[in-house]
């Protein structure tokens, strides 16, 4: 069932760019001390950025921006060779202080309006399951949202990502920022293959860094390092397997 939607409309929006195509959605927490104060943040012309959903703890669901405009959530941003996802995807915040104000679980009333309006969403853009992604993912130098307690899993079971179920708990290293060689060349173009912006294959830099820990976050939440270790090397063989497998860019 759709839920009920709250209107609180942002002037924050433009036009898509003519011939874009809605085939992406981003989740973000909202880092902020409330929804209230993040709901106006979002509506305020100054702040110049919106979402076009976003959910509170209780599960209230609120329509800031219509899905065929294009919101300012993503920024700066890069996913599968493609930069400013704002022109093609669809923003939700979910309320979250986050890492700065005391990241804690997502609510389950939470995630039940989540998945319901993701259902909404499939039913009118095609948008594969691959392309449900967090904000960290498509910004990892500048974001870390929606973090390691996002339930990434729930939703791939419902059809809304690509999860892993290889077991990804070994911590032991492989490699770390400053390490050059063949493993990092194909760590690197591994995580490319995922859909990650890494600017040098032939070096563990700080880009390489920001991306494991996005990677982390979203398919190894278990532990966010920043390092390369055996179970994120587990876990990223098995996810680009299944792009190969399928045929399907994730």
């Amino acid at each position: 069932m759709t839920p009920e939607i709250n209107h609180s409309p942002s002037p924050n929006w433009d036009e898509r760019p003519e011939g874009c195509t809605i085939d992406a959605v981003i989740i973000h927490y909202t880092g902020m001390e409330s929804g209230e104060a993040a709901l106006d943040r979002l509506c305020d012309p100054d702040a110049k950025v919106s979402a076009h959903y976003l959910i509170e703890e209780d599960g209230r669901l609120f329509q800031m921006v219509p899905e065929d405009k294009r919101a300012w959530h993503a920024g700066v941003s890069h996913w599968a060779g493609r930069d400013n996802l704002n022109h093609t995807s669809i923003g939700i915040e979910l309320v979250n202080p986050g890492h700065e104000f005391g990241y804690r679980d997502f609510s389950k009333a939470q995630i039940d309006t989540l998945l319901a309006m993701l259902k909404g969403i499939a039913s009118r853009h095609s948008i594969l399951p691959s392309r449900y992604l967090g904000h960290s993912d498509i910004a990892p130098d500048r974001k870390t949202d929606p973090g390691e307690r996002f339930p990434w899993e729930r939703l791939a079971r419902e059809g809304f990502g690509v999860w892993s179920g290889v077991d990804g708990r070994d911590a032991s290293p492989i490699a770390q920022k400053g390490d050059k060689g063949p493993i990092i060349n194909k760590l690197n173009k591994q995580l490319g293959i995922v859909g990650y912006h890494v600017s040098d294959t032939d070096c563990f830099d700080c880009s390489t860094e920001y991306v494991i820990r996005a990677f982390q976050a979203h398919w190894r939440p278990e532990t966010v390092s920043g390092i390369f270790d055996a179970g994120t090397a587990a876990r990223l063989e098995d996810i680009t397997n299944q792009m190969r497998n399928t045929g399907e860019r994730l």
